[in-house]
């Protein structure tokens, strides 16, 4: 038995590295015309077998034509990352924004990645924001406080006005909208540049504070501490601080500190940032603005971590017990996240029964299988799924049924509901811009539809008609290895816009400028407090 299990575990180490190897090297080679053809067929074959709505911003006989004019225009190989922006200014035609696809780095064996997660980069602790055909340091996380509202001129040796003009090519949105392009090629500029660069170890930028110029570089540092300050610190302890034990009611006592501190971080969606322990992010936020708690901000960053019931049902305890007369919702830059949650908040925003979207069009009655499946899963994964598939397969064709030659899917929030007991009563308020796509679309979209709120900002980047998303099927594609993401399922309110393909429009459209970061004003949110000052 010992020798069959020494055998298996040889065996799998010989498959992972030969596997790791045969990967990296489909990342970084030259792919032959022939292949890179074959896998434009085969994103197009798993576009036309999974995507619910492929042709419903591009006509068939169009898109057909722009994946052959494609493979028309391979007369030479090409490597992945090549290969992929020229595919990505084809499949952004799809006009669904969730439908995206990304070239892959190589992948590092164990010893590498130890390595590589003990380096900080510093580069990934700005965010960036793209105004005025201008990029700059919106936010600093590491304190470096000096940059914040810094242009950037250039990239090593390119200015980001040229670097954004191509990345805008690569990204699709929802129908025919542009928001989304403008805002999220600021908000994501660094990721867009490793998809075109690669993996970078060093980054130089020059920047204009003010009236000055100066040049940034950024490395990747080492963050572990050597072994002569690790001995240094040990006889520290040892000699001068001596370890001091707990009592059984002080450790009792930490133990649920600790429980309540986790409890707390997951009710508020709390944002871990890599190296920067110090650094406190959440991703849901109650504020009072004013003197007194007439008027509530409530700030959301997405619709994706924690205990989303849990901060809701507080919120809505709070603002009911001090009775607060206005609501605002800040939705900028909310890329969306849980269906679950947006219903279960909006369950707080009504008195009416309501259902909050309709059965979901879809092209297979086992969506959650199909996307477990994937040729992207892990072996670990599909065996898992495989063994469930007796329970959930049954599952998922209970909530499908066939009307008008269709497929529906129906999900949880296609159900009746009903509105909670303390549902606020007063006057929302909703901000929103080009980053405030998916779900944080559908939850403008049932607002706006029900006339319960008021909109001030910018088109949101999702569709006021409904996006195709819900579940993901991940597909690698054969030869160069680049992910394809195919949503599965076309989620959208009762709600719809005569006008097909655009997001929530505003009722009051306020467009920042540069300026206003500059100035620390955030207009949006200033045009609402002094409406509300006017009302009052």
């Amino acid at each position: 038995m010992k020798k069959i299990i020494l055998l298996l575990i040889v065996s799998t180490t010989i498959f992972s590295c030969g596997s790791l190897e045969k990967y990296n090297q489909a990342v970084t080679q030259l792919h032959s015309i022939e292949d890179l053809h074959d896998d434009v067929d085969a994103i197009y074959k798993q576009l036309k077998r999974n995507h619910p709505h492929l042709y419903q911003y591009t006509s068939k006989e169009i898109l057909d034509f722009k994946f052959d004019s494609l493979k028309s225009a391979i007369k030479t190989p090409m490597d992945s990352r090549l290969f992929y922006k020229e595919l990505a200014q084809v499949t952004r035609y799809v006009g669904q924004g969730h439908m995206s696809i990304s070239p892959q780095d190589t992948k590092f064996n164990k010893k590498e990645r130890k390595a590589f997660q003990d380096k900080r980069f510093d580069i990934n602790y700005l965010d960036f924001e793209y105004l005025d055909n201008k990029l700059f340091i919106a936010n600093v996380l590491n304190k470096d406080s000096v940059l914040i509202n810094a242009e950037v001129l250039k990239i090593e040796d390119e200015t980001p006005q040229d670097l954004i003009k191509e990345y805008k090519k690569t990204i699709g949105s929802d129908g025919y909208n542009t928001t989304f392009h403008n805002r999220i090629v600021g908000k994501r500029f660094m990721r867009y540049y490793t998809r075109d660069k690669g993996r970078l170890d060093s980054i130089s930028f020059t920047l204009k504070n003010t009236d000055s110029i100066f040049i940034k570089n950024y490395k990747r540092i080492t963050i572990k501490n050597n072994t002569k300050d690790s001995v240094l610190t040990d006889t520290i302890t040892k000699d001068k601080t001596p370890i001091v034990k707990l009592t059984k009611a002080e450790k009792k006592a930490k133990k649920k500190e600790a429980k309540a501190l986790t409890k707390n971080n997951s009710k508020y969606g709390r944002i871990s940032v890599p190296h920067l322990k110090d650094v406190t992010i959440y991703t849901r936020n109650l504020n009072f603005v004013g003197k007194d708690s007439t008027v509530a901000l409530m700030k959301i960053r997405g619709f994706t971590k924690g205990n989303y019931k849990a901060f809701y049902d507080e919120t809505f305890i709070t603002l009911d017990s001090l009775k607060t007369e206005t609501l605002i919702i800040d939705l900028r830059n909310n890329f969306g996240g849980r269906l679950a949650e947006i219903d279960y908040l909006y369950s707080y925003l009504t008195d009416q029964k309501y259902t909050f979207i309709n059965k979901s069009d879809s092209k297979t009655r086992t969506p959650f299988l199909k996307s477990l499946m994937s040729n992207s899963t892990g072996v670990g994964t599909k065996i898992v799924a495989g063994l469930l598939s007796p329970i959930i397969a049954p599952i998922e064709l209970v909530r499908s049924s066939k009307r008008d030659g269709k497929l529906r899917y129906k999900l949880s929030s296609a159900k009746e509901k009903k509105p909670k007991a303390l549902n606020f009563k007063g006057k929302i308020y909703v901000l929103i811009n080009g980053n405030s796509f998916s779900a944080s679309s559908v939850l403008s979209t049932q607002l706006d539809g029900t006339n319960r709120a008021t909109f001030v900002g910018e088109e949101t980047g999702g569709a006021y008609n409904g996006t195709v998303a819900g579940m993901m099927k991940v597909y690698t594609l054969p030869n160069t290895k680049i992910k394809a993401n195919i949503g599965l399922l076309h989620v959208d309110s009762k709600h719809k816009t005569s006008i097909d393909g655009y997001g929530v429009k505003p009722d009051v459209e306020i467009l920042p400028t540069y300026q206003d970061r500059l100035n620390n004003i955030d207009p949006e949110l200033e045009w609402v407090l002094n409406d509300i000052e006017k009302t009052n």
